[in-house]
């Protein structure tokens, strides 16, 4: 018999997306499927598009708001499933996006192995959605992936994973403690617990693509600063569980490096903390300097000023990315409730 799949989705404030969302979980072309839909204390309407859209195999609750995390575990003590698919709100699976990954799962390969798929990124269009490929997208053993995410400072998104039951088990719930970069920390556990990373390439998710993250983040907010530096400490310390070795101690210190600007000068306890695992590892973390063109304004009116006028402009030419692209295309977003065979025609041809 075929495994049953749950298809998990956390949405809040959600209700420009749900429904793009939905019809392309409902679309999975792996039959035997449940989508369980997490509402957390929206003050939008997510919570009754979301329910318009229930069916048998697709269930829909509420909590308070509670955080994306909280809203997962939620979701995942009302799973059934032998495996997991993790879907965001705003964000989208190609019609055969499971069956993919599923047909390898049903190969006879261990149920430690993790799988991984090819995701694109999209601010209007998902059809429009541009596939670039990392060093990640590779069959990989837990330490290589691990090095290589680290010393690259790179992401994968949820979407692009299918995560067996006795894997996410092991690897325990999603840190309800952390705001930012949680998805970084919990798919580095699991990760750390799996037997291998399996990548099928045919296997696509497309992530909306976003104004988030502390390099968009004006006020560089306390709670979010507090969970990316607990979630790169997480990371670092399941890397060198696995292997501890100079290319990876290297790793780590790039990591931190990299990440220091965000807690420089505004969270000396941070930025100490980052200096004395700097120190632990063998190394030095240097202090932070922004960009060339950006030091002007740093002599002329300080640090902070000059973070802000940085990000800004990442926040300016990711809106203006996504406009531009609404403008230059008039496709429509999938009708309400369309058929399966429509999901399936719109996503031909993506580009990579």
């Amino acid at each position: 018999m075929m495994k049953l799949v749950s298809i998990l989705v956390p949405a809040f404030n959600a209700e420009r997306w749900i429904g793009a969302c939905l019809e392309s979980a409902l679309a999975q072309n792996w039959l035997r499927k449940e989508i369980i839909v997490v509402d957390d204390g929206s003050r939008d309407a997510t919570l009754q598009i979301a329910r318009s859209y229930a069916t048998t195999n697709l269930k829909v609750t509420t909590q308070q708001n509670q955080g994306a995390s909280a809203a997962r575990n939620r979701a995942l003590s009302l799973a059934q499933g032998g495996y997991i698919q993790w879907l965001d709100a705003d964000d989208i699976l190609v019609p055969d996006k499971v069956r993919w990954q599923m047909e390898v799962a049903e190969s006879g390969i261990d149920s430690g192995i993790l799988l991984s798929g090819s995701w694109g990124g999209f601010y209007h269009s998902p059809g429009r959605s541009r596939f670039v490929p990392s060093s990640l997208w590779e069959d990989l053993e837990p330490a290589e992936w691990l090095f290589r995410k680290l010393n690259d400072n790179l992401w994968m998104a949820i979407e692009s994973w299918l995560v067996s039951r006795r894997l996410t088990d092991m690897a325990g719930p999603w840190d309800e403690s952390l705001s930012l970069d949680d998805d970084g920390e919990y798919f580095a556990r699991v990760v750390l617990c799996s037997l291998g990373i399996k990548f099928v390439a045919k296997s696509r998710s497309l992530c909306r693509r976003g104004v988030i993250g502390l390099s968009h983040d004006f006020t560089l907010n306390n709670l979010k600063l507090n969970s990316q530096a607990a979630s790169l400490f997480s990371q670092i310390r399941y890397l060198l569980s696995l292997e501890d070795s100079p290319r990876t101690r290297s790793a780590c210190l790039r990591l931190l490096q990299r990440w220091s600007i965000y807690f420089y000068p505004e969270r000396p306890d941070l930025y100490h903390r980052v200096q004395s695992t700097a120190s632990e590892l063998g190394g030095t973390v240097f202090t932070p300097r922004l960009r060339k063109k950006y030091r002007w304004l740093q002599k002329l009116f300080g640090w902070r000023a000059a973070k802000k006028a940085e990000r800004g402009f990442r926040v300016l030419r990711s809106l203006a990315a996504g406009k531009w692209e609404q403008a230059t295309d008039f496709r429509s977003s999938p009708p309400r409730k369309s058929s399966r065979r429509a999901w399936v025609s719109r996503f031909r041809g993506l580009r990579s």
